[in-house]
C-alpha cells in the first residue's frame, strides 16, 4: 500500500489536478477522489481537518470545508461528529485489488495479430494534423474549431434546456434505434430545403457525423469487387472506408467543373461526389453537369453518393441546388454534416436516401453504437429550432468570405509564383507551387516558422502528378494572422526556388 500523503504531496496532488476551467474546490474535489480510488488512502482512515489540509494547499479554509462537504454528500467520505471526515469504506468496496503487472507471456505464446488483421487501417494514408496545432501562430488548417466564433452563449442556452426534467425523461432511456424526433423535423424541414431537398422522417438517418455515414454506407453495399468511382484528387477517409470493403476504386480525375462525365462512369457501381465544393480544389460542379450526371446514372445504372460539405457558404450567388435535389429515380445517397459548421468535435451528421436504405443503414448503426448521443441531438434540435444554427451561418460567411479576401489578396502579393484554384465558397483554397518544388519539403519548414499548410499528396488515390499542391485553410486562423503567415510561406517558397536555381547550375 502506498505511503499516505503529507504536505508536499498534497500540494504535487493538487497541481496534477488543476484545470483551467475548473473551480479550486472542483480541483480538490477531484484530488480527494482520485486518491481514494487510486488506494492511496485506505477505507476508514481520516483525511486531514480542513484547516490542515488548507494550510498544506495554500488555499482559504472555506474552499476545503465546501469541497468536503460535496464528498461526504456523495458518499465519499464519512462525517463523524468531533472527529473529521473519513475514507467510505463503501466506495471502493468490491474493486479488484491493485497487482504488480505480470510477466510478459513467453515467445510463442501470444496471438500473431499481425496474420488476424483483415486489413491494416493504421497503414492507409490520411488527413494528419498536429494536436497542438492552436498553438501554433498560422494555422492554415481547414475544418479546424475557431473558438472566436463558436456560439458560446447560444449552445448554453440549448444544452440547459435539454437538461430540464422533462426533457431528460425524453433522451435519457436507451433509444435502441430511433434518432430525436425533433431533430429529425428540424433537418426535414429548416435544413434540407435549402438545399432544394424534401424527404420524409423514414428517409433520414442521423450518424457520428459524415464520416460516420461514409463508412456505413461502405460497409452496407460495398464488398470485393465492387467498383467505386472517386474523385482525383479527393476525400482521403471517403476513399478509406471504401478500400476497406473493395480494391476497385476507380480514380476520376476531376477538373474546373469537379466530377468529369468520362467512359469510366460506365463501369462504376458507386459514384462518390462532392459536387457543391470539390474535396480538395473547392471547384463547384455546374448544374448542367449535374442533370448530365445524373442521366448517366439512370442509363448505367450506378449510385451517386453525394458528400454535400460546406453546400450554403457560397461567395458568388445562390447556391447550385444539391444531385438529391434533382434526384428524380432515388440513385442519390446524400450525406450531410451539422456539427462541421458548429463545432467538428459535436460529430452530428445525416443520411437522406430512399426510406428501405434508411432502414438498413438505422439497423447496421445499432450494432456498432445504436445510436448518436440523444441529449446532443436533443440539443442541435433546439439550436436549430431557436434559429442560432442559421444566425452562425450568416456570421461564418461573411468572416469566411472577409478571410478568403485575405489570403487571396496576401497570396497575389507575397507568393505570386504560385497558382490557385478560383475560389467560390468554402473554407479553403488549393494553391500548387512552381515546377521542381516539393511541398512536403515547404510544410516543414514552414511549420518550424509555426505556419501550418496541408501537403496535397494524401488527396489522391495513386501518385500525384506533381508533388506540388497544397491545401490552405482559413477557417480557424484569426484575420490579423492571415497576410503575416502568407508572408513568411511566400519567403519560403522564393527561398526554395533560388535553392532550387542554384542546385540546377
Amino acid at each position: 500500500m502506498s505511503q499516505r500523503p503529507n504536505a508536499i504531496m498534497w500540494r504535487q496532488l493538487l497541481l496534477r489536478s488543476a484545470r483551467e476551467n475548473m473551480s479550486l474546490q472542483g480541483q480538490i474535489r477531484e484530488m480527494l477522489v482520485s486518491t481514494i480510488l487510486d488506494g492511496q488512502l485506505p477505507p476508514g482512515v481520516p483525511i486531514p481537518s480542513s484547516r490542515e489540509m488548507a494550510d498544506a494547499l495554500g488555499v482559504a479554509r472555506n474552499t476545503v470545508v465546501l469541497a468536503y462537504q460535496q464528498l461526504a454528500d456523495e458518499g465519499f467520505l464519512i462525517s463523524r461528529q468531533r472527529s473529521g471526515h473519513f475514507v467510505n469504506a463503501e466506495m471502493i468496496a468490491g474493486r479488484t485489488a491493485r497487482h504488480d503487472a505480470q510477466p510478459a507471456a513467453a515467445d510463442g505464446a501470444q496471438p500473431d495479430w499481425k496474420r488476424r488483421f483483415r486489413l491494416r487501417i493504421t497503414e492507409q494514408r490520411h488527413i494528419v494534423k498536429p494536436a497542438d496545432w492552436q498553438r501554433y501562430p498560422y494555422p492554415f488548417l481547414y475544418g479546424q474549431f475557431d473558438a472566436a466564433l463558436f456560439p458560446t452563449a447560444d449552445w448554453r442556452e440549448c444544452c440547459s434546456k435539454t437538461l430540464s426534467v422533462l426533457d431528460i425523461r425524453d433522451w435519457a432511456p436507451d433509444q435502441i434505434t430511433r434518432d430525436d424526433a425533433s431533430l429529425v423535423e428540424q433537418i426535414r424541414s429548416r435544413v434540407l430545403p435549402r438545399r432544394g431537398v424534401w424527404a420524409s422522417a423514414d428517409e433520414v438517418v442521423i450518424t457520428v457525423g459524415a464520416q460516420h455515414a461514409l463508412y456505413m454506407v461502405a460497409d452496407l453495399l460495398m464488398h470485393e469487387g465492387t467498383r467505386v468511382g472517386i474523385e482525383e484528387p479527393g476525400y482521403p477517409d471517403a476513399r478509406n472506408s471504401f478500400a476497406s470493403r473493395t480494391s476497385q476504386l476507380i480514380p476520376l480525375p476531376v477538373d474546373a467543373g469537379g466530377l468529369p462525365l468520362s467512359d469510366a462512369l460506365r463501369d462504376c457501381d458507386y459514384v462518390y461526389a462532392t459536387p457543391s465544393h470539390q474535396c480538395p480544389t473547392g471547384v463547384t460542379m455546374p448544374l448542367e453537369r449535374r442533370e448530365a450526371l445524373l442521366r448517366m446514372a439512370e442509363q448505367f445504372d450506378f449510385v451517386i453518393i453525394e458528400d454535400d460539405f460546406e453546400s450554403e457558404n457560397r461567395f458568388d450567388g445562390e447556391p447550385i441546388p444539391a444531385l438529391k435535389s434533382l434526384d428524380r429515380s432515388q440513385r442519390v445517397i446524400y450525406i450531410g454534416s451539422l456539427s462541421k459548421t458548429l463545432a467538428p468535435g459535436l460529430r452530428i451528421g445525416y443520411v437522406v436516401g430512399p426510406a428501405d436504405l434508411i432502414a438498413e443503414l438505422r439497423a447496421l448503426r445499432r450494432l456498432m453504437l445504436r445510436h448518436p448521443s440523444a441529449f446532443i441531438q436533443r440539443a442541435f434540435a433546439l439550436f436549430l429550432s431557436l434559429g442560432h444554427y442559421d444566425a452562425l451561418l450568416r456570421r461564418l460567411a461573411a468572416v469566411q468570405r472577409e478571410r478568403c479576401t485575405l489570403v487571396l489578396d496576401a497570396l497575389a502579393r507575397h507568393a505570386p509564383q504560385c497558382h490557385v484554384v478560383p475560389v467560390t465558397g468554402g473554407g479553403s483554397c488549393w494553391v500548387s507551387l512552381p515546377e521542381g518544388l516539393d511541398v512536403s519539403a515547404l510544410a516543414e519548414r514552414a511549420a518550424r516558422r509555426g505556419v501550418l499548410i496541408e501537403p496535397g499528396d494524401v488527396f489522391f488515390h495513386g501518385a500525384p502528378p506533381a508533388r506540388r499542391a497544397f491545401r490552405l485553410g482559413y477557417a480557424s486562423i484569426d484575420s490579423k494572422s492571415i497576410d503575416e503567415g502568407i508572408r513568411l510561406l511566400g519567403g519560403l517558397v522564393a527561398q526554395m526556388q533560388c535553392e532550387a536555381a542554384a542546385t540546377a547550375r
